[in-house]
């Protein structure tokens, strides 16, 4: 009797933060459905910390085997630091990775964009090689025109802005919200010098991927992506309802019973993604305005979400007492099963993409409040391109007041217009993961690309 056919196998390596973890971890779940086994490469640190969460919603996968590199960290090192990771990762990764990829006989490898320079060393073993982009082809295209933005005069190879502009790709954009400026405040010059050096450094090696892999569809950014010539658009990504897919810390499903108990379209839900925090200025104007909103209320409020303000602590104490049963506050929320319900009216979020590509698929209008990177484009999408939220603003000392939270949750929900919108792209991005739709389609060829091995 002739042995089986061995399953084709490919290797995943993320970026190290759980925004860049739960769209590759989600595509790996989609490919396992169509008979590819994958080989997904964390570091050790957030290998054990993803293994946790995932071990009381039902594990890992079939099909996935979680492996490590170890980081290069120290045990005193913060885990969250993001330059340090840009800098550090590839003297510590590369010659772990090559020997993984070459003893286990790796012929693909799904490179996240910003551990771009992954693919010098994933050729070098003999695999061929694609990109994963973790946020919009337009941010996407966008890094690829760097170079043409300083030889415009735009910003210095420094990361400053020379002369203000309206960048016009799809979505406009002011040059101060280029993705590698706003990462940077305007006090941390070095990093935003880093941060473009690095973007200009790894840009050379981008032919070496065969394809652009997109969290993005075809419908959704036309424009964009006919920038790229190689770009393959298969998103919206979204996980099994089942279960989460990378998450870093434990879901409360106990929100999910809240919701049941909430009326349909009432409820504000209030995210801000795994990095980003509040001063505690702010932190307090944000809970005092989701009470004087006088709508019920979701609040993720993860661990160090907040500077100055412990979660416990007095004000915070005073704050569940007041608003009583009339919000919930929750370290942590399944997402996509909270954007999902039926009793959820908006998403104030910070506009990563990921939260941004959930959103729009369950059709839920958002409250813009995006902090630096990527989110600033990806807000010009949703108020400008879109049309399905609007956009919080800042008073002169930077704060986003409880009054102006209050009246502009008044006024999206009020907002017939974006509601009809927002429905009109859950549809538009539902059809296009559903069997026959563009993003579907693109799906099977990266399975039949795959298999080429």
């Amino acid at each position: 009797m002739a042995a089986a056919a061995t399953q084709p196998r490919v290797m995943v390596l993320p970026f190290p933060a759980q925004g860049h973890v739960i769209p590759l971890m989600e595509l790996s779940g989609k490919l396992t459905e169509h008979g590819i086994e994958v080989d997904f490469v964390n570091t050790e640190f957030n290998r054990d910390r993803i293994l946790e969460s995932m071990a009381e919603e039902g594990g890992i996968p079939d099909g996935i085997r979680m492996l490590s590199i170890p980081d290069g960290l120290g045990p005193g090192d913060d885990h969250a630091d993001i330059g340090k990771f840009v800098r550090d990762l590839p003297s510590a990764m590369s010659g772990r990775l090559e020997e993984m990829i070459r003893s286990n006989k790796i012929k693909w490898v799904i490179v996240d964009g910003s551990m771009s320079w992954a693919l010098e060393v994933a050729s070098k073993a003999g695999a061929r090689v694609a990109l994963f982009s973790t946020y919009s082809a337009a941010v996407f295209a966008l890094r690829v025109n760097l170079p043409k933005l300083i030889e415009d005069g735009v910003l210095d190879e420094n990361g400053n802005v020379s002369r203000k502009a309206r960048i016009q790709m799809m979505p406009p954009i002011d040059a101060s919200e280029i993705p590698w400026v706003s990462l940077a405040s305007t006090t941390a010059p070095e990093r935003r010098r880093n941060n473009i050096q690095n973007v200009l450094k790894t840009n050379l090696s981008m032919p070496l991927a065969e394809m652009i892999i997109c969290n993005t569809s075809m419908e959704m950014e036309p424009d964009a992506l006919a920038l790229l010539a190689n770009a393959l658009p298969l998103g919206p990504l979204v996980a099994p309802s089942s279960g989460p897919a990378g998450n870093f810390l434990p879901e409360d499903l106990t929100c999910l019973t809240w919701l049941d108990a909430q009326a349909p379209g009432s409820v504000v839900y209030v995210a801000f993604g795994s990095s980003g925090f509040l001063d505690a200025t702010q932190f307090q104007e944000l809970g005092d305005g989701l009470a004087l909103s006088g709508r019920p209320f979701l609040w993720v409020v993860r661990p160090k979400f907040t500077t100055g303000v412990d979660v416990g602590q007095d004000w915070f104490d005073e704050f569940k007492r007041r608003v009583g049963g009339k919000g919930m506050v929750v370290e942590w929320a399944p997402q996509q099963r909270v954007l999902a319900h039926p009793s959820v009216a908006c998403f104030v979020s910070h506009c990563g993409w990921n939260s941004t590509m959930e959103g729009v698929l369950h059709g839920v209008p958002f409250l813009c409040w995006p902090y630096f990177a990527d989110q600033f484009c990806n807000q010009s999408y949703i108020c400008n391109v879109w049309g399905t939220g609007v956009k919080l603003c800042r008073d002169e000392q930077g704060v986003v007041t409880k009054e102006e939270i209050e009246s502009k949750v008044a006024r999206l929900l009020e907002d017939g217009e974006i509601k009809a919108r927002a429905a009109m792209w859950k549809h538009k991005t539902s059809a296009s993961i559903a069997e026959g739709g563009s993003s579907y389609q693109n799906l099977l060829k990266l399975v039949n690309l795959l298999r080429e091995q």
